[in-house]
């Protein structure tokens, strides 16, 4: 058997050496993917010795990337996309443009082309799928209204750089590059923009009307099977063979299909189980992402050009964040909301190798900006868990050293408290629902139908607007913030239940809701076995694990402690 086989070497050297590193890094308090990082750079092109084959290592990370989204998908449901519609969309849009501006005049203070300003800004605006949602994941934020928010960001954003793809070749004359246009055969841009258009929307529908009946049913029918491979291998076929397809028959990326082939997939009632089983396979092709974008770097950047690089980074992680930040705010979402999602974006990833590979093909982007774009993405994503880790302290100094901090939490806004002609059963004994997605409603219902009344506390504006047109009371915001709780009057409540997994506030919610009312009852959903315990431990809480089945049996519980307590002690 040869032992020089390119596949097995960068599988085996990529996966070794990140091991170590990735250990020592965790041993310094430094995030793995800081390893994984430098395993790459120690095995790429730039630096002597073994070199693996970079060909090779991305398609590789492709995979990850795949499977990645993939798994997002399965835990994102349309409800959840169309949600955060009204803030994602226009928020991602205007951030893209100005982080393409920052970038863009950056490059022209350096004397480049306006061609090349305009793709090296596009480079720098849009961010990395794997580190955020690994990012997400790791918080225990990602099925939270806030990192609904970041998934739906980021949809837009890879939505938006499709069509950037496919119209840099025919523009690529006209500023100033050698495009399609150049040579006279190219479509007219109305048509090519029209026929991009057309296969996304071709890819959207279908997936949406066609997928949501069929893949469930293939599922269901690997699982009567009762073969545990075949069901893993029905999983991990449909994310990478649909993510395949979506990209050349409709010209989606592989991401974006995934996505929508793991949301599609959601509609069966094994999702769950599949997204646990293809946990292993992503999480070693995540690593072999990093190993790969780390091959792409050429150290040689940080010591020719240092303060173009400072300058590139400043943008990623300042200007883009910054940006990101007042959009949110300015749609009236909590300080803690606009902070996690400027640390999600404050990093840059494929898309942007992408563009800029393909901005120094038809001749609009100069080398050393695909060098600009490596380095940034490599220091952005090196550091990007350092941002995450600062949300909470940054968060707790400016409320105790900015009253226009305090003020943007505690801003005159009628869905921040309930109304004055809010009936007296829902101030007084009541249950107090924190989160109104999936199983929220579920839990709602059954409320509803034991004529309990219940008070929601939900980070959603629009869903709170819902509710009040409807008739339930509820309360907009944050509720790890007491101000929310005491407006949905937790000191006379009789059960609270976190029905969000949002692991990072769940302990401060309970601390507060103790405070308030010594007595109440706690109800927690939570993803994580790990976790789970931990809050039993801590909070004393009752702790369900899953989404659909123990919803009910959540539901139920909590409809048995709220009826136990109907009579005032």
């Amino acid at each position: 058997m040869p032992h020089s086989v390119s596949l097995i070497n960068t599988i085996a050297a990529g996966l070794g050496l990140a091991l170590i590193l990735g250990f020592l890094a965790a041993r310094l308090r430094l995030p793995a993917l800081v390893g994984y990082l430098l395993a790459g750079v120690i095995i790429g092109p730039f630096t002597p010795g073994f070199v693996a084959d970079a060909g090779i290592a991305a398609q590789l990370a492709e995979i990850g990337v795949m499977l990645l989204m993939f798994g997002v998908g399965l835990h994102f449901s349309l409800d959840d996309l169309l949600a955060v519609r009204k803030i994602a969309l226009p928020g991602a849009l205007a951030q893209i443009a100005v982080a393409t501006l920052l970038g863009g005049g950056l490059a022209m203070w350096w004397g480049w082309s306006p061609g090349a300003a305009l793709v090296f800004g596009l480079a720098l605006s849009v961010a990395s799928t794997v580190v955020l949602l690994r990012a997400l994941e790791s918080l225990g934020i990602l099925d939270s209204f806030t990192g609904r928010i970041a998934v739906g960001w980021l949809v837009v954003e890879d939505l938006a750089m499709v069509l950037v793809l496919v119209l840099m070749p025919p523009l690529a004359g006209t500023l100033g590059g050698q495009g399609a246009q150049a040579g006279g055969n190219a479509d007219p841009l109305w048509q090519t923009l029209g026929l991009t258009l057309l296969q996304v929307g071709g890819f959207v529908a279908l997936m949406l009307v066609v997928g949501r009946r069929v893949f469930p049913w293939i599922l269901w029918q690997v699982t009567r099977t009762g073969s545990r491979e075949l069901f893993t291998l029905c999983v991990v076929a449909a994310a990478v063979s649909i993510a395949y397809a979506s990209a050349a028959l409709f010209g989606v990326s592989f991401a974006l299909g995934a996505f929508f082939a793991g949301m599609v997939m959601r509609e069966s009632q094994f999702a769950h189980r599949a997204a646990q089983e293809s946990l292993p396979l992503r999480d070693a092709f995540a690593v072999l992402f990093f190993v790969s974008v780390g091959m792409l770097f050429d150290p040689s950047v940080l010591i020719e050009r240092p303060l173009q690089v400072l300058a590139v980074v400043l943008v990623i992680v300042l200007g883009k964040s910054l940006a990101a930040c007042v959009l949110v705010l300015v749609f009236r979402y909590p300080l803690g909301t606009a902070l996690t999602v400027s640390a999600s974006l404050a990093q840059i990833g494929e898309f942007s190798f992408i563009l800029a590979g393909l901005g120094v093909s038809l001749g609009l982007l100069p080398v050393e900006g695909q060098s600009l774009v490596l380095a940034g993405a490599l220091i952005s994503i090196a550091t990007n868990p350092l941002w995450f880790s600062l949300i909470a302290p940054m968060q707790k100094w400016l409320h105790a050293h900015s009253s226009f901090a305090r003020g943007l939490e505690m801003r005159d806004d009628p869905l921040a408290e309930l109304p004055t002609t809010t009936e007296a059963k829902y101030l007084s004994r009541q249950v107090v629902l924190v989160g109104y997605g999936r199983v929220g409603r579920r839990i709602a219902a059954e409320l509803d139908a034991n004529d309990i009344p219940y008070v929601v506390a939900e980070q959603n504006r629009e869903l709170v607007e819902k509710l009040r047109e409807a008739g339930t009371p509820a309360v907009w915001g944050d509720a790890a913030d007491p101000a929310v709780l005491i407006q949905a009057h937790i000191a006379r409540a009789r059960v609270l239940v976190v029905a969000t997994p949002d692991a990072m506030n769940v302990r401060q919610m309970m601390e507060t809701a103790r405070t308030l009312n010594p007595t109440i009852q706690t109800v927690i959903r939570s993803h994580n076995e790990q976790e789970a315990r931990l809050l039993t431990q801590e909070t004393s809480a009752t702790v369900f694990l899953g989404e659909h089945e123990l919803a009910q049996a959540m539901a139920r519980d909590v409809v048995q402690r709220a009826v136990s307590m109907a009579v005032p002690a």
